[in-house]
């Protein structure tokens, strides 16, 4: 599917806010409500728009702890690679896992209530995975920025 302007604008403007209905982006864009509202169906089934969520404030839902983890794995298999991928994926404290190019193989942004909750996810979760190596965490202080939206 090729993107047009009016895509992009689409695109853009829902990053920011998806809870424009399809009259306010109409009106932004000039557009009819239903050419809207089919451009944003093509969207989503062509896979540009993954899901649309509510972005909640950690600290309201008792999230105090944000930390990096680094990753390094005892083998680099394409098993064993996707082994840990499958596995770290279930767990719910993992926000993001990148793997890397580099000197550690993956990269875990990990939320927990505080420091207990991290190190207790650390020592019956994480560290406990086959093929795991080793971990070095760093932890936030405090965030500066932090967006969602892509900027093209």
């Amino acid at each position: 599917m090729d993107l047009d302007q009016t895509d992009m604008k689409l695109l853009k403007l829902l990053q920011e806010d998806a809870t424009l209905s399809n009259k306010e982006l109409s009106l932004k864009l000039h557009k009819s409500i239903a050419a809207i509202h089919e451009r944003v169906k093509k969207l989503k089934s062509a896979g540009y728009i993954k899901k649309t969520v509510a972005i909640l404030d950690r600290h309201k839902i008792g999230i105090g702890l944000i930390s990096f983890s680094q990753v390094f794995l005892k083998a680099h298999t394409f098993e064993v690679l996707g082994e840990f991928e499958k596995e770290v994926s279930k767990f719910p404290e993992v926000m993001e896992c990148y793997q890397m190019a580099g000197s550690y193989d993956f990269m875990l942004r990990i939320a927990t209530k505080d420091m207990e909750a991290y190190h207790q996810f650390l020592r019956h979760k994480l560290a406990v995975l086959p093929h795991v190596n080793t971990v070095q965490t760093y932890f936030v202080l405090s965030e500066t920025k932090s967006e969602t939206a892509y900027h093209f």
